[in-house]
């Protein structure tokens, strides 16, 4: 076996259960995308040929009418949301995000304006977009959303994610109808969805996907969607989209992953997943203080999580720390930990190399025997995760 070039350029081995994270590379690349970008690179060809093949494949595996490879799934909000503004206005797009048309407010759910290392509305904000949040946190209803459209709507963005509020809100149905009602287009950004399919079948207008995590290609953004809204966010590039461009080997790279992603046996990754968490059950099941669920995807994706239940004083452990001491040993074991302040963190299987689910079923009895063995119960205040995050941020690259 060769050596791990992390260990080789001073870099943590990390294990990612926590899932397609871009902070953690997002995902294990496909081998038809790795040949593919190895295979254009020492070529030159001209890209917006190279985009129209992209295009093709695109429409091809998501129904729409056209598509485009760009930067990341961010980069592709601020595309759709400045084409939507711009129109294909030459002039308008080289003079963003100072708006000339003073047609630029962009509708968004206010339970949608969340966090995906990022903010939703700065991505918007970006492209010259006004964002105008419809409804409150946990409350849309259809008066909301009417009652926002205006003259000055240029579009109306809706996030299919984890991290969005799941009850009380508009579905993308009803979203849609309010919307097209008034003639606004619908944006969704579905960065980390499965199904390429569904959301234009649902009558979005454009649909953003992230081509580097279920897909399994280089990190990129998809715009996929009815022709004239695409072609406007491509001319894009001429602007705002220069910073956000991507090169060949990433346009090539994606094209082989949607074709693979056509060929997949995505039964049998399910089946393999589904043993891993079998594996951690039976690892789980049974130890103080600690309750092991399986349980579906929030977003409706075709594949199961584990829920880490900690019953600190059972468990002699906080779930923070678990998560932590997890993160700090050998080899580091990075969970998905983002509602670890109600006592639980997730493990997702989708992002493994064979055998790397046994090392994360040995680690978790390693550090839960731990922490058994402890006099005291390990108990660190939880803002200080969030400290100690930022702190770091704060001093790189040191």
């Amino acid at each position: 076996m060769s050596e791990d070039i992390r260990t080789s350029i001073g870099l943590r081995p990390v294990i990612n259960v926590s899932g397609t994270m871009t902070s953690l590379g997002a995902s294990i690349v496909v081998p038809e995308a790795i040949a593919a970008m190895s295979s254009i690179l020492p070529q030159f060809v001209e890209i917006n040929d190279l985009q129209r093949k992209a295009s093709a494949v695109i429409a091809r595996l998501t129904g729409g009418e056209a598509g485009f490879v760009t930067a990341s799934c961010s980069a592709g909000i601020s595309l759709a949301v400045a084409g939507a503004i711009t129109g294909n206005n030459l002039l308008a797009i080289e003079k963003l995000p100072d708006v000339v048309p003073e047609k630029n407010e962009v509708l968004v759910q206010m339970g949608h304006v969340v966090s995906y290392g990022a903010p939703v509305d700065q991505a918007i904000r970006l492209a010259g977009g006004k964002v105008v949040l419809v409804g409150q946190a946990t409350s849309t209803h259809r008066f909301h959303m009417e009652h926002a459209i205006t003259e000055k709507t240029a579009a109306a963005v809706y996030v299919v994610s984890h991290h969005v509020v799941d009850y009380g809100l508009l579905n993308l149905k009803e979203f849609v109808e309010i919307a097209h009602g008034k003639g606004v287009p619908v944006i969704v950004d579905a960065a980390s969805e499965y199904d390429l399919r569904i959301f234009l079948q649902q009558g979005a207008d454009v649909v953003l996907y992230s081509g580097h995590k279920f897909l399994g290609g280089p990190t990129s953004g998809i715009v996929a969607g009815e022709k004239e809204l695409v072609r406007n966010a491509f001319l894009q590039n001429m602007g705002i989209g220069r910073g956000m461009k991507v090169g060949k080997e990433s346009i090539f790279g994606v094209m082989a992953a949607l074709e693979a992603w056509e060929k997949r046996d995505h039964a049998g990754i399910r089946e393999r997943e589904t043993s891993y968490l079998k594996l951690w059950k039976q690892t789980l099941d049974g130890r103080p203080g600690v309750t092991a669920l399986i349980e579906p995807d929030p977003t409706n994706n075709p594949l199961d999580r584990m829920r880490v239940i900690i019953d600190t004083e059972e468990a002699h452990i906080t779930a923070w720390d678990l998560a932590d001491a997890l993160g700090r040993g050998s080899p580091p074991i990075i969970v998905r930990d983002h509602e670890v302040e109600h006592r639980y963190f997730y493990l997702d299987p989708c992002n493994l190399h064979p055998g790397q689910e046994k090392i994360v079923a040995s680690r978790l009895a390693e550090e839960l025997d731990k922490a058994r063995a402890s006099n005291e119960i390990i108990a660190t205040p939880i803002e200080n995760r969030s400290k100690r995050r930022f702190e770091g941020v704060l001093k790189w690259p040191d």
